[in-house]
């Protein structure tokens, strides 16, 4: 965890790391004394205590500028300027943090920020380990586990999507479910995108899986054997 504190202030920047580092002792602490450095900085931050006036870019347009390519990054505030609080909200911080403020406040506002960060990089894990697939069918929004589809077919203008407890239908686009379904799916056939977990043997026609069977286009048959095989190796199979 990295805490960036920007402040043109020598004295202000060691005073915020020294109650960031009584409550948060092992974080890294990186100090800015301008928002041109925290632009050009190699690693940005995870949290950002941010001075508004600051010589040269003020602390508001150094928010405007990192929102363009840190929409994640948590900034809170530090001023000594209340009019500003509604710009804040603007760029999407955090927190407002008017100085004096006690160590009570600081602390709260730390913890707060700290556990959306945790929050959020748990929720991405678990996009990354257990990917879902939103949809709508028959009126209800429905979410589907990647992993368990065994494959998908078009069929009458619909999707079809093939688990290994169920069948489900809705409006949907071949391409638009290729591209979301990744590295683990291929589309063999205009009509088919099957899941390599469940092949169990195919041939230059079809790909038989533990569900049902999936036509092969022969010009595909050379690139799926070898995303097969690329599979295959990525898994440890």
């Amino acid at each position: 965890m990295l805490f960036g504190i920007c402040d043109d202030q020598r004295e202000i920047r060691e005073l915020i790391a020294d109650k960031a580092g009584r409550l948060y002792p092992s974080a890294d602490i990186v100090f800015f004394a301008s928002g041109q450095e925290v632009l050009e900085a190699k690693r940005q931050p995870d949290i950002l205590f941010l001075d508004i006036q600051m010589p040269g870019m003020d602390g508001m347009e150094t928010a405007r500028k990192l929102r363009r390519e840190q929409k994640a990054l948590i900034i809170i505030f530090v001023t000594a300027i209340k009019e500003y609080v509604f710009q804040a909200f603007d760029v999407g911080a955090f927190h407002y943090l008017v100085k004096p403020f006690t160590d009570e406040k600081f602390f709260m506002v730390l913890q707060n920020a700290v556990n959306q960060l945790e929050r959020r990089e748990i929720e991405i894990f678990s996009r990354e380990e257990n990917p879902k697939l939103l949809i709508t069918a028959k009126g209800s929004h429905i979410s589907v586990n990647l992993k368990d589809i065994v494959y998908a077919e078009v069929f009458n203008r619909k999707i079809i999507l093939h688990t290994m407890d169920a069948d489900i239908e809705y409006y949907g686009k071949m391409k638009e479910l290729e591209e979301q379904t990744g590295d683990d799916f291929y589309r063999s056939h205009r009509a088919y995108l099957v899941n390599f977990h469940y092949i169990k043997k195919y041939n230059a026609a079809k790909i038989y899986l533990e569900k049902g069977q999936a036509l092969m286009a022969k010009k595909n048959y050379p690139d799926f054997v070898k995303c097969y095989l690329r599979y295959n190796q990525r898994k440890g199979r």
